[in-house]
């Protein structure tokens, strides 16, 4: 008598290539200062956010110069760098994130180019 694999379906391992429309996003943008890439990268992902989670996620920008410990918890070795805590999984992006088409793959608003969004 054969066994039959049993088959467990998983929410957390099972993802679709965009998020349902009601989740909340929690990101955290570490930026060096005030310099012009820190500006830059503030500017592209609250518009990124604004259009695509408008009223679903919550940013926080942290200067790593004011808040270096905050920094060093998230292991963080460049700036800026977006971290998006939850959704699950966690993922980091490094840049002053001008490639929108990057960020909502990474985000899971758009599935990846050449992959079929099942």
């Amino acid at each position: 008598m054969k066994k039959r694999a049993s088959v467990k379906s998983n929410a957390a391992q099972v993802k679709t290539a965009e998020q349902p429309k009601d989740e909340r996003y929690i990101l955290r943008l570490y930026i060096a200062g005030s310099t012009p890439r820190s500006m830059q990268a503030i500017l592209n992902i609250r518009r990124i956010c604004e259009e695509h989670l408008k009223g679903r996620y919550e940013l926080v920008v942290v200067d790593v110069y004011q808040q270096p410990t905050l920094a060093k918890g998230e292991q963080i070795i460049a700036a800026p760098t977006l971290v998006k805590k939850l959704p699950l999984p966690l993922r980091r992006f490094i840049g002053d994130m001008s490639n929108e088409q990057r960020i909502l793959v990474g985000l899971d608003l758009r599935p990846a180019e050449g992959k079929d969004p099942a």
